[in-house]
């Protein structure tokens, strides 16, 4: 397999992540390549990573749709649970993760340009989505475990991407079960071996 790569892209870490709690990162080749290099977009219309081509050479994106597929191989416990309630948990969960990633990453290209009343309300804007997403992740932080599931994996690259681009918009002030949670799982395997270089 191969994964289109941008070491510091969260939805790459997410993929990245997945792979090695399932143990089969070593089965992946990183493929660096940038958005707008042919080669992507020969694979992926959209020209956009994470992009998997799996070894059978079919193309798959965007994240959720690479997670699951790496969740399909391997014998490691599922990271999608099955279908029932957690499964619709760790759903959300990682949708809402998402939320905050889709949220932070235009933000800081809205940051740069001039600052008119247009733009500052949508960063206003992004910035409320990011402060309810983790009101709500506090109140449920006390029930997430060790990475066991796609939505615990995508919260912990969230956080992750909020520590790395946002560092004077600290989010754990105010999120100490958050915070104690997080502080637990960074160190873990998913995401030491996957923190951004910079």
């Amino acid at each position: 397999m191969k994964l289109a790569y941008s070491p510091n892209s969260p939805y790459v870490r997410k993929c990245l992540a997945s792979a090695i709690a399932r143990g089969i990162d070593g089965r992946i080749e990183l493929w660096t390549i940038g958005t707008t290099d042919p080669a992507l977009a020969a694979v992926n219309p959209l020209a956009k990573v994470p992009t998997l081509v799996t070894d059978d050479g079919a193309a798959l994106y965007d994240s959720p749709v690479i997670c699951e597929y790496l969740d399909s191989i391997g014998d490691a416990p599922p990271l999608f649970p099955a279908p029932g309630p957690a499964r619709w948990t760790a759903l959300r969960q990682e949708a809402l993760a998402d939320g905050i990633l889709d949220a932070t990453q235009p933000r800081r290209r809205e940051v740069a340009l001039p600052q008119d009343d247009g733009r500052k309300d949508y960063i206003a804007t992004q910035q409320a989505k990011v402060t309810r997403a983790l009101e709500v992740l506090e109140r449920e932080a006390g029930s997430l475990g060790d990475l066991t599931t796609i939505g615990e994996i995508a919260i912990a690259c969230a956080l992750g991407y909020l520590d790395f681009r946002y560092p004077h918009e600290p989010w754990r002030p105010g999120h100490p079960a958050l915070e104690a949670w997080y502080g637990k799982v960074a160190g873990l395997p998913p995401m030491a071996r996957t923190a951004p270089p910079g």
